[in-house]
C-alpha cells in the first residue's frame, strides 16, 4: 500500500511538472477514444505569410467528438510556427493537449497529421529572414501569386491515421530531448481566427462524428472559419472504421464535472488577480501518519506553486496595462490586450483545475484498517 502511495505522489508530480509547459495545457478528458484522422487534400495556400494547422478532432460535451478542419492561418509573429495540440492516453481517460505557436515546433504526440506534420516537427515550411517559404513537395501552393518556395522531397514513413498517443492503438511515441526543451520557449496559444474556427466546426452538425461516421464533408478550408465555397475540401474517405460509442450518453462523469466546473469558473475570472484558489478537498485521515504527513506536504507545494503562477501572471497583466495606459493605446491594441488576458487566464485557471484533480484522484493515500485489535474508522 505505502508504495502504492509513493507511485501515486510520484505521478501526480510528473502531472504537474507537465502542467507547467504549455504544449501540456490539458483540455478536455474523456473515456471515448477519438476517431481516426481522416484522408482529404489541402486546400491551395491563400497567400505569402499564411501557416498550414492540419485539423484533428475535438470534443463537445453535448455531443461528442466533431471535425475542426484544416486551415491555413496567419502566425501572429515573424519566425512562429505551429505545434498542433493531440490527444494523449494516461490514468484511464483521453486528454486533448491545446496546440501553441513558438520559434520551433515541439512535441504533438507522434501523429502524422500530413502536409509537413509527420509526427515530429514541420516538413511544409520554414522562415527565412523575415519571409515564409513554403516546401512544394508537401504543400498545395500557387507559385503565380506565391514566390517564396523551395523543394525538398520528403518521405512519410507512415500511413497511420491514428489520431491519439499512447494507450490501447494509439501512437507510441514520446518527445526528444530537443522537443522538450522547445517547451521552455515562449508561446503563444490559438489566435482569434482559430478560436473561432473551433467554435464554428463545434456548431456544424454535419462536423460531429455520429453525422459523418469519420468521414467529414468539411475536412479542410482556405481560410478560417469559412465552411462554403470552392475553396471548401471534403474528406474523401474515413481514416479507418468508426466505432460510435457502446452508450452515446454514457460520459466520463467526474472528468465531465471537472471540464464544466473549469470552464465556468474561467468564464468569470478575465485576469489572474480575480481568481481564487480551486477548491481542495480534505483528506480523511488514514491511521498512518507518515503517509497523512506526506501527502499534505505535496498538497502544500502545490498550493504554493500555484499562488506563485497566478501571482506572476497577475503582475505581468498589471504592467501591461500600465504601458498601455502610458502609451495611450488605441480601442483595438486595448481589446486585443483584453482578450489576451482572459484567455491567459483561462488556461491558468484551467491547468491549476486539472493538477489539483490529478492529485486528488492519484495521490490521496488510501484509507487503511485499523491496527489488530482496534476497530476501523468510521
Amino acid at each position: 500500500m505505502r508504495v502504492a502511495a509513493v507511485r501515486s505522489i510520484l505521478f501526480a508530480l510528473m502531472m504537474m511538472a507537465m502542467g507547467s509547459v504549455a504544449s501540456a495545457q490539458i483540455g478536455v478528458q474523456i473515456s471515448i477514444a477519438p476517431p481516426a484522422l481522416p484522408v482529404y487534400e489541402q486546400p491551395v495556400c491563400p497567400g505569402d505569410g499564411y501557416i498550414w494547422t492540419p485539423g484533428y478532432w475535438a470534443y463537445a460535451e453535448d455531443g461528442g467528438y466533431y471535425w475542426v478542419p484544416g486551415t491555413w492561418i496567419i502566425a501572429p509573429e515573424v519566425g512562429f510556427l505551429w505545434t498542433p495540440g493531440y490527444w494523449g492516453w494516461g490514468n484511464g481517460f483521453y486528454a486533448f493537449h491545446e496546440g501553441y505557436w513558438g520559434p520551433h515546433v515541439g512535441f504533438y504526440g507522434g501523429i502524422s497529421y500530413g502536409f509537413g506534420y509527420f509526427g515530429n516537427g514541420y516538413e511544409g515550411g520554414r522562415w527565412d529572414n523575415g519571409h515564409f517559404f513554403y516546401n512544394r513537395s508537401v504543400t498545395n501552393i500557387n507559385v503565380t501569386n506565391i514566390h517564396n518556395v523551395y523543394n525538398t522531397t520528403v518521405i512519410n514513413r507512415t500511413d497511420n491515421r491514428v489520431s491519439f498517443n499512447g494507450g490501447n492503438g494509439g501512437v507510441e511515441a514520446r518527445p526528444s530531448a530537443e522537443e522538450t526543451r522547445y517547451d521552455s520557449e515562449r508561446h503563444v496559444g490559438p489566435v482569434a481566427a482559430q478560436r473561432q474556427h473551433v467554435e464554428a466546426a463545434r456548431a456544424n452538425p454535419e462536423l460531429r462524428a455520429s453525422a459523418n461516421q469519420g468521414r467529414p464533408p468539411i475536412a479542410a478550408t482556405q481560410r478560417a472559419g469559412e465552411f462554403k465555397g470552392e475553396n471548401v475540401v471534403a474528406a474523401k474517405e474515413a481514416g479507418g472504421a468508426y466505432h460510435a460509442p457502446e452508450n452515446t450518453g454514457a460520459r466520463n462523469e467526474a472528468a465531465e464535472h471537472t471540464t464544466a466546473a473549469n470552464t465556468a469558473a474561467a468564464a468569470k475570472a478575465t485576469h489572474a488577480k480575480e481568481l481564487s484558489p480551486p477548491t481542495r478537498n480534505t483528506l480523511q485521515p488514514t491511521g498512518n501518519a507518515k503517509t497523512d504527513a506526506k501527502y499534505q506536504q505535496q498538497q502544500q507545494k502545490i498550493v504554493q506553486q500555484q499562488d506563485r503562477e497566478r501571482t506572476q501572471l497577475a503582475q505581468k497583466q498589471e504592467a501591461e496595462h500600465t504601458r498601455a495606459a502610458q502609451q495611450k493605446v488605441n480601442d483595438q491594441k486595448q481589446q486585443q490586450m483584453e482578450q489576451r488576458h482572459a484567455q491567459q487566464t483561462q488556461q491558468l485557471q484551467q491547468k491549476h483545475e486539472q493538477q489539483q484533480t490529478h492529485f486528488e484522484s492519484h495521490a490521496a493515500p488510501a484509507q487503511h484498517s485499523a491496527p489488530s485489535g482496534g476497530s476501523r474508522p468510521k
